[in-house]
């Protein structure tokens, strides 16, 4: 991109201030006349020298000029007395060099003033890159990508089909503009990208300015807003200009949810300079003319706060919802990123696609650097099932620490904990398979986990599905009670977990008989991201409420008791599990699982 430079006062100060050293330098040195140390003498000797100034080398002093002028300045270089008197003696004609110290005296000048201007002039370009001058502050913020900087395409994203071929009608219209406008059609004016954080929304508008081939104005929308009241209106205002100069081009706003949040929600009314800043915007979405070949697109994870003035058509008309990959988009975009890594030509990428359930893309790919960090760490040339499986684990449960020191009998109530856990889940149908059971700690707080992976992707849950569950949550606690009778407190993640199930089943699913079918939770969640219910009124009564707790009790204690009932039948099987889990600390579901089919062959009730 070509760089203009502007012209600035400071330039002609500067080159003033070297002029008028120079020149004294110069006027200095011409005004002095030289004279040898002999005529210097002779001038002594003839009384015309007024006065001197002697140093080591030098004398510089006034003498009587022969035609009546006046005064002279005048400098010689100081010999030898002694020498003088002997070359005087025999008649010989003497003199000193002068030494030119012109250039030295240049340099003492200019030295010190090209030092401070660099010091000067390197503070100023190292606060500019911390913060803005005065003049920048309405100038936008955006990085410009040119068609040689962007290297993404369409086959650098994958797992998100649907999305693409939403948008490949987009990268036509900027190849090939007169193809739409020759019948009167018209692209849409911008583009909105929604879904869940890590799903590769800024990937995918980078993909389309790549198949484009034209510039990509990348900037988020927290960086419109600043202390100073229009600076952000301003940076909108700059932005559509420098767009339009370079059309076509695509404009993306990231995090567009901190600039287009629902406007009269402010402390300060609709003075805010937010909310002054989203004005804007809006006004320019409805100024630019789409012919042009500008395209507006923006992402976020939180749509349901964006104002509704934003959305409506003419502006974001159209909304490309970038969702979770299912397992068939998973495995894409494993072999996206095993590209660059050596694995084992065998790895079944369908099998760690199974193990990620729920994942997105920016999770994969970590998923895939901790699996070569693994193998690199095993000193091994190719990644392989072992390291992915370690892998899915770290992310999932933590870091190992298997120098982390617990007694005997703590060790002992994690082994029931866990085997209880996995006796029930194995017990109860429509269950999420047992894939390993582990007493080693994880993470912050997991003293032991059992570890299940789902055979495929689930999006409805049926009632009994969701009480199987809590019963797998709750065979934990119920295992301590059965053994120790004394219970501890590991179960309280567990216990947490179901309670929410238990809580959601009653308010918001309509699974209870006594509450009916009817919604009660307060706030509606966002759609993408985990955001806890919001605390405050309630909006039923308390006679509600206490129904409401009541039936969550009575989920608890019912699904708890049929925890406790499997494992009162399989005690045998529990105790010898947890005694191999103690002994090898790590064992497979399917070790367990042959141990509870065992128990059924040889006739013993189940």
């Amino acid at each position: 991109m070509e760089k203009h430079h502007k012209f600035s006062i400071w330039y002609v100060l500067l080159g003033i201030w070297v002029v008028l050293i120079v020149h004294n330098i110069i006027f200095s040195a011409m005004s002095i006349e030289t004279i040898s140390y002999s005529e210097f003498l002779e001038k002594v000797e003839k009384g015309e020298v007024t006065e001197v100034a002697i140093t080591s080398n030098q004398i510089q002093g006034r003498m009587i000029t022969g035609e009546g002028e006046g005064k002279k300045l005048f400098r010689t270089v100081r010999v030898d007395p002694d020498i003088s008197e002997f070359l005087s003696g025999k008649g010989i004609e003497f003199k000193g060099e002068v030494e030119s110290t012109f250039f030295r005296d240049l340099l003492s000048w200019l030295i010190p003033v090209f030092l401070f201007v660099g010091i000067w002039y390197f503070m100023i370009r190292r606060m500019a890159g911390q913060q803005p001058g005065f003049m920048s502050l309405g100038k936008n913020k955006a990085k410009i990508y040119m068609n040689d900087d962007l290297d993404v395409t369409f086959d650098d994203v994958a797992g998100v089909d649907e999305s693409k071929q939403e948008l490949v009608e987009v990268v036509d219209f900027l190849k090939e503009p007169q193809k739409y406008t020759r019948i009167g059609g018209m692209i849409p004016r911008g583009i909105l990208l929604v879904g869940p954080p890590g799903t590769g929304k800024t990937m995918l508008a980078k993909a389309v300015a790549g198949e484009s081939g034209v510039p990509f104005f990348s900037i988020s929308g927290s960086e419109f807003v600043e202390m100073f009241v229009g600076m952000g209106a301003a940076r909108v205002r700059d932005l559509f200009v420098q767009a339009k100069e370079r059309a076509p081009c695509i404009i993306f706003i990231d995090e567009l949810d901190a600039l287009g949040k629902v406007r009269g929600l402010g402390l300060t009314g609709g003075h805010d300079e937010r909310e002054q800043t989203l004005n804007q915007l809006l006004v320019e979405m409805d100024g630019f003319d789409p012919q042009i070949g500008v395209i507006l697109m923006a992402a976020t994870n939180r749509p349901e706060i964006l104002d509704p003035a934003l959305l409506r058509p003419g502006r974001f008309d159209r909304q490309v919802l970038v969702d979770r990959p299912d397992k068939i988009g998973r495995a894409a975009i494993l072999r996206v990123h095993l590209k660059k890594v050596h694995h084992e030509q065998d790895l079944d990428v369908d099998a760690v696609a199974a193990m990620t359930p729920g994942m997105v893309g920016a999770d994969l790919a970590n998923l895939v650097n901790e699996a070569a960090l693994l193998a690199v760490r095993r000193n091994k040339e190719t990644v392989g099932m072992a390291e992915f499986e370690e892998a899915v684990e770290r992310l999932v449960a933590g870091l190992e620490k298997k120098n982390r020191l617990i007694n005997a009998k703590e060790r002992e109530t994690i082994a029931y904990h866990e085997i209880g856990h996995a006796l029930v889940a194995l017990s109860l149908p429509g269950t999420d398979p047992v894939k390993k059971i582990t007493i080693i700690p994880r993470g912050i707080a997991a003293l032991g986990y059992t570890m299940q992976v789902p055979t495929e992707d689930r999006f409805l849950m049926k009632k009994t599905e969701l009480l199987n569950r809590i019963a797998t949550l709750l065979g934990g606690r119920a295992a301590e009670a059965l053994i120790f009778v004394d219970i501890s407190t590991g179960a309280h993640n567990d216990l947490s977990r179901a309670t929410d199930i238990a809580r959601s089943m009653v308010k918001e699913y309509g699974m209870s008989e006594k509450v009916g079918q009817v919604y009660f939770a307060r706030e509606k969640r966002s759609q993408y991201l985990a955001v806890p219910e919001m605390q405050g009124a309630m909006d039923y009564s308390q006679t509600t409420a206490e129904l409401i707790d009541s039936e969550v009790h009575e989920i608890i204690s019912r699904q708890y008791a049929v925890a406790l009932s499997i494992l009162e039948q399989n005690r045998s099987v529990l105790e010898k599990g947890a005694a191999l889990l103690l002994k090898k600390e790590t064992i497979e579901g399917d070790r367990l699982k042959q141990m509870l089919e065992a128990k059924t062959a040889d006739g013993e009730p189940s």
